[in-house]
């Protein structure tokens, strides 16, 4: 698993699997979101068979999918509801965890300074200056 700690209370993740579920409990994470819509690309685990093995464990999960390249205002709504409804620290997926990272970045813009935002996301492996910059002009 390639899990990458945004901040001390959420990661994300490119696409898990039911059998990662042990390692993600081990890991601390009491809930998961996924990001990803069911079918995206052939053969991904469905996101029913990702909570089955999830609640069974005890871990809280929500699917708020978002079609790549397409966050619409209620989607980013959803998304931020989730955030700070969910039992933390979160574990996000998406394809590749670029989507859970531009999310959490624009949930987090104005509770956090841009700065702060792609620094944070930087030392995760992911550039959102290009979205920082687009949330700043408003």
């Amino acid at each position: 698993m390639d899990i990458r700690r945004i901040t001390d209370d959420y990661a994300v993740s490119p696409q898990i699997s039911p059998d990662d579920i042990p390692e993600i409990m081990a890991a601390g994470f009491r809930s998961i979101m996924c990001n990803r819509p069911d079918g995206e690309d052939y053969g991904q685990p469905e996101f029913d068979a990702v909570a089955e093995a999830a609640r069974a464990e005890g871990i809280e999960v929500r699917c708020v999918p978002i079609v790549s390249g397409m966050v619409t205002p209620q989607a980013a709504q959803d998304f931020a509801a989730a955030l700070e409804d969910m039992p933390k620290p979160m574990l996000a997926y998406c394809r590749s965890g670029t989507r859970c990272t531009m999310l959490w970045s624009i949930a987090s813009y104005g509770r956090l300074s841009g700065d702060e935002i792609v620094s944070a996301a930087r030392d995760a492996g992911y550039d959102m200056s290009g979205l920082v910059r687009q949330l700043e002009r408003g």
